[in-house]
């Protein structure tokens, strides 16, 4: 049993003891002082010797009667004598006192067994170990402790899925950091041995240092942006900031002979950090350029609806299974094992958060016509 047991159990004994034994003296009391009464005021007969009065009748005695000269009946005064007093009531006081007894300690254990398994719950959840739920042994309950167990279910249950993303975070940056770093290391070790080739080698070296670079800055921004760290907010002008994102894509699918339409006009302004908005909804278009076949063409749609602008990125390509338009989101994933712009998969994980930043929403979805097609919630 704990402390809080005993506490509980303490103080709910001596409440009723308290209000037992004071209930029990008080009627005691006004049993054992009740005031003698009479019945009728004291006769006096006109012929009787005040001198000599008559003694009082004793208890039990019949009434005396007398007829005085009007003719009316007296009856003499009757006066009872005072009750025997009475002891306290021990046998009450002590089924009383085991009742209260075997009530606190229902009262305590239902109050102190839910509290003993949160206890045990948290030791465990300090040492590690997340699969640790108690909601199921709260039973029927429908009160505050049974709700601290659901949150605390909830509470551990997200925390095991912060933890294992962590885990796999750390896992997919360390193989996405092996595969340059062996090319590099390769790469040096051709130096080396074909000196002639010095120049063709250098260039490889510089295209790897310039992949790490790549991905140690957009980890670094999703860590800021985990940490809930997106920059200053300043009014955005989207109409100009989605020009500038198609005018480069146009000039980056040119090569692959992928067009990008654009079909937005009088865009609000939106509040947000221009570097990081401008990042996320590029890193949305060049995924579905990426994506997209030769000869396709990525739509950039826009419109304002109320006090939200709701923007549109659809592509022509292979899309996604329907139980991936989650995880396309998630830090490292990438459909079919790669994208075809040799990306590292962060973009879109990138994206979801800088909207999140901003109270906006991105969703995936599947197009009619095939495709893929993101769609953006901003408010403005």
């Amino acid at each position: 049993m704990g402390r809080l047991f005993w506490k509980f159990f303490l103080f709910i004994w001596l409440a009723q003891l308290v209000a037992m034994v004071g209930v029990g003296t008080y009627f005691w009391y006004e049993r054992n002082q009740a005031p003698r009464f009479a019945e009728g005021p004291p006769f006096d007969h006109p012929e009787a010797d005040q001198e000599h009065p008559p003694p009082p009748p004793r208890f039990g005695d019949a009434p005396q009667l007398d007829r005085p000269e009007n003719g009316e009946m007296y009856q003499a005064p009757l006066h009872r004598s005072h009750p025997r007093d009475r002891g306290l009531p021990i046998a009450p006081l002590l089924s009383g006192l085991m009742v209260s007894l075997l009530s606190a300690l229902a009262l305590a254990w239902y109050f102190a067994k839910p509290i003993r398994q949160l206890r045990r719950a948290f030791n465990a959840a300090s040492g590690g170990d997340l699969r640790m739920r108690i909601g199921d042994g709260m039973g029927g309950r429908r009160d505050e402790l049974a709700d601290l167990g659901r949150d605390f279910d909830h509470m551990t249950e997200r925390l095991g899925h912060l933890v294992d993303g962590q885990k796999q975070l750390l896992h997919d940056v360390s193989h996405e950091m092996r595969s340059p770093l062996a090319r590099l290391q390769a790469a040096i070790g051709l130096a080396r041995q074909q000196p002639e080739h010095f120049d063709e080698t250098l260039a490889r070296i510089e295209r790897e240092g310039e992949r790490l670079d790549a991905l140690v800055d957009e980890l670094l921004t999703l860590s800021r942006l985990q940490a809930g760290v997106a920059g200053e907010p300043e009014d955005v002008d989207m109409q100009e900031l989605l020009e500038g994102i198609v005018e480069d894509a146009r000039f980056e699918g040119a090569a692959r002979q992928v067009g990008v339409e654009l079909s937005v006009a009088g865009l609000p302004a939106v509040r947000a950090n221009p570097a990081l908005l401008h990042r996320a909804i590029e890193n949305v278009v060049r995924n579905a350029l990426h994506h997209s076949p030769p000869g396709s063409t990525v739509q950039v749609t826009g419109h304002a609806e109320g006090t939200r602008l709701r923007l549109s990125i659809g592509d022509q390509g292979p899309g996604v299974p329907a139980e991936a338009l989650e995880k396309i989101f998630q830090p490292f994933y990438r459909g079919g094992g790669k994208t075809s712009g040799g990306g590292y998969g962060l973009g879109l994980a990138i994206a979801e958060r800088v909207i999140a930043a901003v109270d906006g929403q991105i969703r995936a979805k599947i197009a009619d016509a095939g495709g893929l097609v993101v769609d953006i919630d901003l408010p403005v």
